[in-house]
């Protein structure tokens, strides 16, 4: 077995602020939230990210995503500024957990949080082309 945190928190081993759970997906709150209501959802299958996650959990981890997505628009209507869904794969994108997981963090006005754009890439058109390229014949 994997001695993984959120294999622990699916096999309840530990404690969590659970939001959801079906027979594929569990959703939490995070811990170290970035905003109020940051929720993680994952799937119960251990998988290290999205890129070698079974098939099967796609669209049941969307579908809980965009759920946890609503019911925090409608609990913060007031206030609500809009929702930030994102997955880091691997280190180098800033992974720390290494089980799939993607973070749902609801955003308010003036919340301190944000991705920021750095500098923006000026990129040939010909690179574009053979960027596209390389990806198509890789997919």
């Amino acid at each position: 077995m994997y001695d993984c945190i959120f294999c622990k928190i699916i096999n309840k081993e530990l404690p969590s602020y659970k939001v959801y759970e079906d027979d594929l997906v569990l959703a939490f709150l995070d811990i170290n939230p970035l905003t109020v209501g940051h929720t993680l959802v994952i799937p119960k299958e251990h998988s290290e990210s999205l890129l070698n996650m079974d098939d099967k959990f796609n669209e049941r981890v969307l579908k809980v995503c965009k759920k946890i997505s609503n019911a925090l628009k409608r609990i913060n209507s007031s206030i609500y500024g809009g929702i930030n869904i994102y997955s880091a794969l691997g280190a180098g994108a800033g992974q720390e957990v290494f089980h799939t997981h993607f973070h749902v963090i609801p955003r308010f006005k003036n919340d301190g949080f944000g991705f920021k754009r750095g500098n923006k890439l000026n990129l040939e058109v010909e690179k574009f082309k053979e960027l596209s390229m390389q990806i198509s014949m890789n997919i």
